[in-house]
């Protein structure tokens, strides 16, 4: 629990001015599109906001599905159809990035504590 720290200092106060509706529109292979339309606490349609649309994707990998997210810049679900591709493989590109990093630090570690054994006789 310590990990949390004190409990009573987190906010669950909801932020009534920036609620959305989620909708989530998917072509059953490989694009899932989440559109969040801005609403009002009321729950009626705020159309002085944009809609947000992200893109989500899964890549099957030999230690399971790995999720791959973006946000598309798009006003409307036709563009953000025409965003999803390029989008996911920026995105990809960035978690491959992410990956070669985070190995090249353990590998670093690695070497850093193997080089801190005392071999007797050497």
């Amino acid at each position: 629990m310590s990990d949390l720290g004190n409990q009573r200092d987190i906010d669950f106060t909801v932020d009534k001015s920036n609620l959305y509706r989620e909708e989530s529109i998917t072509d059953l292979k490989a694009a899932v599109i989440r559109r969040l339309v801005p609403v009002r606490p009321d729950g009626s349609e705020d159309t002085s906001r944009t809609p947000i649309f992200v893109g989500t994707t899964q890549l099957m990998t030999p230690e399971g599905p790995l999720p791959i997210q973006a946000r598309l810049m798009a006003n409307t679900l036709a563009e953000a159809f025409e965003e999803f591709p390029s989008a996911m493989q920026q995105a990809l590109q960035e978690v491959v990035a992410q990956i070669q990093e985070m190995r090249q630090q353990q590998a670093s570690k690695q070497k850093s504590e193997q080089s801190r054994i005392i071999v007797p006789g050497r």
